[in-house]
């Protein structure tokens, strides 16, 4: 059971790190990745961006055993899905976007989903009185 929380922990510093990195290099032009993004929906990236920190809240939260450790990861979800929701609202709208969009944030939807229910797992079970 041990190995699995490490796991889980260093797959989400890991996935929150590098999702940090790269929405917050779109929302703040760093090194010159937002035009190599091209056409990047806003509300895709600030939804990537606090799931970024939701994914490290979640690995501290689960490291160290807390009986949050879920929340973090159903937030990320819920947002996910709303950001997708936005997504498809900006494209019948005729927004611009890269086609590796859809696919970016239906992966990052699923592997949020499958995180949590690792996370959910792990949770520490209440006793009974």
């Amino acid at each position: 059971m041990k190995w699995k929380k490490n796991v889980l922990t260093v797959v989400l510093v890991l996935f929150g790190l590098l999702t940090l990195f790269l929405s917050s290099s779109v929302i703040f032009d760093w090194f010159g990745i937002r035009a190599m993004e091209g056409n990047y929906v806003p509300i895709v990236v600030w939804v990537n961006f606090i799931a970024s920190v939701l994914y490290l809240l979640a690995a501290f939260a689960i490291y160290n055993g807390e009986s949050w450790m879920v929340k973090p990861l159903v937030l990320a979800l819920v947002m996910l899905v709303v950001g997708l929701i936005g997504f498809w609202i900006h494209v019948i709208n005729g927004g611009l976007y890269e086609t590796k969009t859809i696919g970016a944030m239906i992966f990052r939807t699923f592997f949020t989903a499958f995180l949590m229910l690792m996370a959910f797992q792990l949770k520490p079970k209440r006793k009974l009185p």
